[in-house]
């Protein structure tokens, strides 16, 4: 019966992609025809009315009756939902939020109806029915998914808010959850290191076929736990228990320690590998490993870069550009960042790169791209988002039949991204304003620059007054890290799980900020001008030459702990790790 079940699964994913294929060779008709749908659906909603949905008969009228908009002009409409009023975005009222980090330090809710949700689900069938396609045997074993609690808490109006993958695979049928290695409990666990321990614990104990799960950093994490937790892992696995405590949820404690069962022979398995590397390679203890999804371009790219040194020469695909606004693109091969633009799961807008910061930009439907372009991305979906500006930077790479290939590049405007984080300027300032007034600080100029290789934030900073470099690196860079977990979920969220590091400060000397308004006057343009940027993509030279000092919070003992991690992932170790018998 499973695999009957499985079977029908796969097929249910192939019809969809013929579907799919079918839209690719029209993209015009599909697209103009799901905004059409769209609005004649919403019409009679709060925002359909203020917008005349009824009157739009084309994209000209879409756009001059609905202008472009960001999250904090959308949050009005958005905070009514909260609230409890009905039909204010859509026709079909939400049935959760998924959340993530806004501009301002208030929280991003976005809205997710069972439609959109519907076509969430549909591209991950199709992703998987193509690389079942193209690597038969991806689903032959266990897959490693790693998803977000379903729900983080509850609007007033009692909609809950959290990861819309959480709620999938938390409702997926039985008959497809009994094929993942981890279960869903897992995610509800609080304590981030107590949380990946168990995610190692699962994952180990299975044969593993496929991996999938967007940030290729969590992946990282995943290693550096296996590589510092091993013998208790492996203990854990022979005796049949979780192999952590649970003490602030004892429930779901019994729980996973009823859904494990003793595993000597895998225990010698893992052992086995442990006596002829020195560690727990991930590539020898999954063999049966197919296929790694995750993201490859953009910020992530560097980390993603690594995963070879972890999981061997298993090849990688692209999960497709995904957001908590949706999901977009379909991936069709190895190695890749760019996707088919998924013409049913939205309606697409697009405003070339140099046109972005423009009052009147030029705006390309999705039929009307160019390879090589890069255009910001406007959104219309079926949760409630309209013309809506996610600050997202993406590169046409070619064409699949008529339809675009779409690559997200980077984040637009005042935003930087390492590892999902998304922080913006108003973060920054909002965490220094903090800062400055605990610390009595007088700022001339700060500034932050994402290191992706070592997945942290370069600060740096001209003060008026002296200060002395302990209480800069005791007090100061640890509550600049705390302001900005604050103020930003994301960022907390990745601070916890050890995907970003502590940032690093660099104090610059007297003169850094008036340089940059210098260069300014020298490029031929007004003084008046001059806005001192708080977030540049990299460290400039000017840069260089007026750093007075960096300080780091010291973390000796955690350094020696990850080099000593960092050379056991690099093959570089010695045989040294006892097995256990």
């Amino acid at each position: 019966m499973l695999k009957l079940l499985k079977f029908a699964q796969q097929m249910r994913g192939k019809f969809e992609s013929r579907i799919f294929d079918n839209a690719t060779r029209e993209p015009e008709k599909v697209q103009k025809e799901f905004l059409q749908n769209l609005l004649r659906k919403n019409s009679e909603t709060v925002f359909g009315r203020e917008h005349n949905f009824a009157e739009i008969k084309n994209e000209n009228d879409f756009r001059r009756c609905v202008p472009v908009r960001d999250y904090e002009k959308l949050r009005p409409f958005v905070d009514r939902i909260i609230k409890g009023e009905r039909e204010v975005l859509t026709k079909e009222d939400p049935f959760m939020f998924t959340i993530t980090s806004g501009t301002t330090g208030e929280p991003k809710y976005i809205p997710v109806t069972r439609t959109s949700q519907a076509a969430n689900s549909r591209l991950m069938r199709q992703w998987i029915s193509r690389a079942e396609h193209g690597h038969p045997g991806v689903t032959a074993q266990s897959g490693v998914a790693i998803v977000s609690r379903a729900v983080e808490g509850f609007t007033p109006s009692g909609l809950p808010y959290g990861s819309a993958s959480g709620v999938i695979y938390k409702n997926i049928p039985s008959f497809i959850r009994r094929a993942y290695a981890i279960p869903y409990l897992v995610s509800e666990v609080e304590d981030y290191d107590a949380r990946y321990f168990l995610f190692a614990r699962f994952a180990l104990a299975s044969r593993v076929s496929f991996i999938a799960t967007p940030n290729p950093s969590t992946l990282l994490r995943l290693a550096r736990i296996c590589a510092e937790n091993q013998e208790r892992l492996i203990r854990s696995i022979h005796d049949g228990t979780p192999g952590t405590e649970l003490k602030k949820h004892p429930e779901i404690y019994a729980e996973l320690a009823a859904a494990t069962k003793r595993d000597p022979a895998r225990a010698r398995q893992l052992s086995a590998v442990i006596a002829d590397n020195g560690f727990l390679n991930l590539a020898e203890c999954w063999s049966d490993l197919r296929l790694i999804g995750c993201w490859l371009g953009g910020s992530v790219g560097v980390q993603s870069a690594k995963l070879g040194e972890v999981f061997g020469d298993a090849p990688q695909r692209d999960l497709g550009y995904l957001a908590s606004e949706g999901n977009f693109t379909m991936p069709i091969a190895e190695g890749v960042a760019s996707g088919i633009l998924a013409l049913e799961n939205g309606y697409y807008e697009f405003i070339p790169e140099n046109e972005i910061d423009s009052a009147h930009p030029t705006v390309f439907s999705a039929y009307e791209l160019e390879t090589g372009k890069r255009y910001g991305i406007l959104l219309t979906t079926a949760a409630g988002l309209y013309r809506y500006q996610i600050n997202d930077i993406v590169e046409v790479t070619g064409f699949y039949n008529k339809t675009p290939l779409v690559a997200f590049v980077r984040k637009s405007g005042d935003m930087a991204n390492i590892t999902g984080e998304k922080m913006h300027a108003n973060h920054f300032v909002q965490a220094f304003r903090e800062i400055a007034r605990k610390f009595d600080l007088d700022i001339e100029q700060f500034r932050a620059v994402p290191d992706l290789d070592k997945s942290r934030y370069e600060i740096y900073l001209e003060l008026k007054q002296d200060l002395p470099r302990h209480k800069l690196r005791r007090e100061v860079l640890p509550e600049l890290d705390s302001a900005l977990q604050r103020i930003n979920i994301e960022y907390e969220q990745k601070r916890r799980s050890k995907r970003l590091e502590m940032p690093v400060l660099y104090l610059m000397r007297k003169g850094w900020s008036d340089e940059g308004l210098r260069l300014h006057i020298a490029l031929g343009k007004r003084d008046s001008q001059y806005k001192p940027p708080i977030i540049r993509p990299k460290r400039e030279a000017p840069d260089e030459f007026f750093i007075a000092d960096k300080i780091e919070v010291d973390n000796a003992k955690t350094d020696a702990k990850r080099a000593l991690v960092l050379q056991k992932l690099s093959f570089l170790s010695s045989k040294q790790s006892a097995a256990v018998r």
